[in-house]
């Protein structure tokens, strides 16, 4: 269940006897890589400890929607924006209910609201409650507003009677959800990604670089996967582990990048430069190490190679997409980046101080982008960078499915089918 790893999961805990194959549901997550947070009603607590979710998950366990100390910072609303996706289980036909009202008389139906992650129910009950029709026509109401219903299973029921009501088992939740990850909009590209910061060598132990985590980067290629592509990521010095069936390629500097990038491009459908290059590089780096003797020091720097606008002019029919970190007006400048480099999109977000209500950007788990391209924008709030790289991946299918419609050039020439103009770069 790769689908799973680094994912983040609300867990929904309904007042009912099939509570207790929550527990074995939490452990087959936690197996699969993702990371678990509970929610239980009332009526869970009466039927299981939330000691016993806390030991399961490595989390505390959320109870209740006026909790001083968490909504202090408004805690279902951080909640809310940290999942990934929320799957209710069991979810009881008085959940059911007041979901499908539009209720928020406690944490789990507050945090549904207040989520724009993916929603599922995987219903408990007794199978009459389940035929009903009031249940039945809750459950159409949920679906047609994108509600996602796991089961339920037939058989026999803790009450003694046989039917279709009985929780679906946790190995096949588990793959129900897995499938929420996967698009398959992808299926059959190549990505090229550029991830991290560069480092541009002063003298052996000094250099110039930036605060770039790479976090962003590594979401998008994480997103990419699950979309069905072939994904390969250009890493500069980051400390991030590779994300599953991405091919890696490590590097340091500009140069470096630029190289690894030229050598991949007769592959590749679309390009994604995330990394944060540093524009200038020292004109020479010293042999040895510079002592300290004088009061100032002065580097002369020099321009360092513009990857993606290279990319784009002498390969033309890649889409390519970049990225623009901004401490100011950042519509602006985002729109004059895509024009200078006559690129597809531009996916902008603030940094620096001007990110203070962010709480950054620059090493956080967090951002908030602003997508620009010809003829549109939209905006992604603040989120997770893997829920971000997933709603970006989905806006680029989206629009490269959109520019081979539009365009006469084929979506990737390939040597077989026409004489590729070797990819140059000026040393």
């Amino acid at each position: 269940m790769t689908q799973l790893a680094n994912k983040r999961i609300i867990l929904g805990v309904c007042g009912s006897v099939a509570a207790y194959k929550a527990g074995e549901l939490i452990r087959r997550l936690r197996d699969a890589g993702a990371e678990v947070r509970v929610v239980m009603t009332p009526g869970a607590a009466e039927f299981v400890t939330p000691l016993t979710f806390q030991a399961l998950s490595g989390n505390p366990v959320h109870q209740h929607l006026l909790d001083t100390d968490a909504e202090a910072a408004m805690g279902h609303i951080e909640l809310a924006r940290w999942a990934d996706a929320i799957l209710i289980a069991p979810a009881s036909a008085d959940f059911i209910s007041r979901l499908t009202l539009g209720r928020a008389n406690d944490l789990l139906t507050a945090l549904c609201l207040a989520s724009e992650a993916p929603l599922a129910v995987a219903p408990a009950m007794n199978q009459k409650m389940w035929s009903d029709a009031a249940t039945q026509a809750n459950v159409q109401t949920l679906a047609s507003r994108g509600v996602l219903t796991f089961g339920p299973e037939a058989g026999q029921q803790a009450c003694g009677e046989v039917g279709e009501g009985r929780l679906l088992e946790p190995k096949k939740l588990l793959s129900a959800l897995a499938e929420l990850f996967i698009t398959g909009s992808l299926t059959g590209k190549t990505v090229l990604i550029t991830a991290g910061p560069t480092q541009e060598a002063i003298d052996p132990v000094r250099f110039v670089s930036n605060h770039s985590s790479g976090k962003m980067g590594f979401a998008v290629a994480k997103a990419a996967v699950e979309a069905g592509a072939r994904v390969i990521l250009i890493a500069g010095p980051v400390k991030l582990a590779t994300p599953d069936y991405v091919e890696r390629i490590d590097v340091i500097s500009a140069h470096e990048m630029m190289s690894a990038v030229a050598e991949q491009l007769n592959v590749v459908d679309i390009f994604i430069a995330a990394a944060a290059v540093a524009d200038y590089r020292p004109m020479e780096m010293a042999e040895h190490k510079i002592k300290k003797t004088e009061d100032e020091l002065t580097l002369s720097l020099t321009r360092n190679p513009d990857i993606l606008s290279s990319v784009k002019k002498q390969t033309p029919w890649i889409y390519c997409v970049g990225f623009a970190a901004e401490t100011q007006n950042i519509k602006q400048a985002a729109r004059d980046k895509l024009s200078k480099k006559n690129v597809d999109l531009i996916a902008a977000n603030w940094v620096g101080p001007a990110a203070e209500e962010n709480s950054g950007t620059f090493g956080s788990d967090n951002n908030a982008l602003q997508l620009f391209w010809a003829g549109g924008e939209a905006a992604f709030p603040l989120a997770s960078k893997n829920k971000q790289g997933r709603e970006l991946i989905a806006l680029i299918a989206a629009q490269y499915d959109l520019m081979q419609q539009q365009k006469s050039l084929p979506g990737r020439r390939t040597l077989t089918e026409e004489k590729v103009v070797p990819f140059k770069h000026k040393k």
